[in-house]
């Protein structure tokens, strides 16, 4: 099964009720705002805006074990749950899926001579990282997330 066959199945297998998914935009800065966030480093604007790609193996989440929600950091839209976290031994925080199929969305990447699937923030646009098809059960998706594009907001993780 391809990749993008995968994830066209994604939003059948995790969707939260309407209620939940509004209350996660509460506290969303506007695209406009995510792009102007004046705490952001040059190497998170790289990989938010640029499309980059930090070092694998030195970023701050690749071997979190903490719980909670992981966040956009240009926006701060609920993207990831620890729940969900994996350790896929490639240096990049790696989860099994997104929240709720709705805060992500997709491109097709073409670049550094490779064809992979691209995931944004689906608020504001921001690079995260790709998507593969080589991830654990239950989706068998592997989202490559850079530490970089990411907050942990501890606590709850859903």
């Amino acid at each position: 099964m391809t990749t993008s066959s995968l994830i066209a199945n994604l939003p059948k297998w995790r969707a939260m009720p309407d209620e939940q998914y509004t209350a996660l935009k509460t506290d969303v800065r506007s695209s406009e705002d995510a792009h102007g966030a004046k705490e952001l480093t040059p190497a998170q604007r790289n990989v938010l805006f640029n499309h980059g790609t930090e070092q694998a193996f030195n970023n701050e989440y690749y071997a979190c074990k903490s719980s909670g929600t992981y966040i956009c950091r240009a926006c701060h839209l609920a993207l990831f749950s620890s729940e969900d976290k994996f350790d896929s031994g490639t240096g990049w925080p790696s989860f099994v899926s997104p929240i709720d199929y709705r805060v992500v969305a997709y491109t097709h990447d073409t670049s550094h001579n490779m064809e992979r699937i691209e995931v944004h923030c689906a608020n504001c646009g921001a690079h995260q990282g790709h998507v593969f098809n080589d991830g654990p059960t239950p989706t068998g998706l592997r989202f490559c997330i850079n530490s970089a594009s990411i907050l942990l907001r501890p606590g709850d993780s859903k």
